[in-house]
């Protein structure tokens, strides 16, 4: 599955250099706006324990990861939904992103300009805002335009779609986000083909300065506050520990970094996983000699679905799924030692896969 989370910000706030201890796509870092002109993108593999403990189990020759893309999208400032700026391209590049890491300055530095001269977290997250529901309200407003007369005719389906689409309008015009409006799921299929920008799901990261980085400061809570009828994740980074990190390749020494500081993982590990979690998904694993792999799915897929990120003939052909639990795996250490102490749940077409399931899929095309 390909998966992308864009990563969105006012310039100045630490996006690029947070993006760079993402990846080894380096995008330029400098102290001044548009420095990212066109996209970047980074494939990031997500962390997961349980891979560690297959592989020391099944001794494979190779073990693949799952990933997930992060696009460092150039600072929008005010404006940008008329096209100040870099706007247009950059609105774009947003709509074609799965999920939003809105990142928001929380720290003070006088060597780091800051657009608009002081350090406001909500002020910041506001502007991002304005802009996106801005030109959402154009595209709603499209939209209306296209099915008014179908709707006047008398079509119920249409008639149903423009109160929906009115809905949006009016609360998108009282500064509200799309993904707020508290609507049956089957009538967001109204603004499915629209891609509506603030209705994408969004993590806020604070970047604080290092001081701040366990607990937080006044910033942090000034967004926390700002975000909690969003029901949205803030996440306390530092970006300036994480490029430090990010330098560092033994496992040993990152832990012994982070001790320092003491953080049991890193800010961006914690960014990945929720990101992850963000857009509902789960990974099940295949395990075997020639590798151990970790495979993303959408949360509720059953198992011919599940199967068929594989390949495509894995779900026309779908027979059963042998599937062990990674608890029992460990337990019995071996697919072998789990078959015979019956630990090999044999599973239909029905079967809801569970996050962490290890699966052998039976197929014939």
């Amino acid at each position: 599955m390909g998966l992308q989370c864009g990563i969105v910000g006012l310039p100045n706030v630490g996006k690029s250099t947070l993006f760079n201890a993402l990846s080894n796509a380096k995008a330029e870092a400098a102290n001044y706006p548009f420095c990212t002109i066109e996209p970047n993108v980074g494939v990031i593999t997500v962390p997961d324990e349980r891979l560690e403990i297959l592989e020391t189990l099944v001794h494979p020759e190779k073990v693949l990861p799952t990933v997930i893309e992060f696009v460092d999208i150039a600072g929008l400032v005010k404006g940008a939904s008329k096209g100040e700026g870099l706007g247009n391209k950059f609105l774009a590049n947003i709509r074609e992103v799965d999920a939003i890491v809105h990142v928001v300055r929380c720290f003070e530095d006088p060597n780091v300009v800051h657009v608009a001269g002081k350090v406001d977290p909500v002020a910041d997250k506001e502007i991002i805002d304005t802009e996106l529901q801005l030109k959402d309200v154009e595209s709603v407003d499209k939209k209306i335009q296209r099915i008014e007369k179908i709707a006047r005719s008398g079509d119920a389906k249409a008639k149903k779609e423009l109160t929906t689409l009115q809905e949006y309008k009016t609360h998108l015009e009282s500064g509200k986000s799309a993904r707020s409006l508290n609507i049956p799921e089957e009538d967001k299929k109204a603004i499915e083909d629209i891609q509506l920008l603030t209705a994408k799901p969004v993590i806020y990261v604070a970047n604080v300065e290092e001081a701040s980085v366990l607990k937080g400061n006044k910033y942090v809570e000034m967004l926390k506050n700002a975000v909690k009828e969003e029901n949205a994740e803030v996440i306390i980074v530092c970006a300036a520990i994480e490029a430090q990190i990010a330098e560092l390749t033994d496992k040993e020494e990152r832990a012994m970094f982070l001790a320092e500081y003491g953080l049991t993982d890193s800010g961006l590990n914690k960014l990945i996983k929720a990101s992850y979690s963000l857009l509902n998904l789960i990974t099940y694993f295949t395990a075997g000699v020639k590798e151990v792999r970790a495979w993303t799915i959408k949360k509720g897929w059953k198992a011919p679905q599940a199967a068929g990120v594989i390949h495509t003939d894995f779900e026309k052909g779908f027979i059963k799924a042998e599937v062990i639990k990674l608890s029992d795996y460990q337990q019995y250490k071996s697919e072998v030692a789990c078959r015979e102490a019956g630990k090999v749940a044999i599973e239909g077409k029905e079967y809801l896969v569970k996050d962490g399931d290890i699966m052998h899929f039976r197929f014939n095309v």
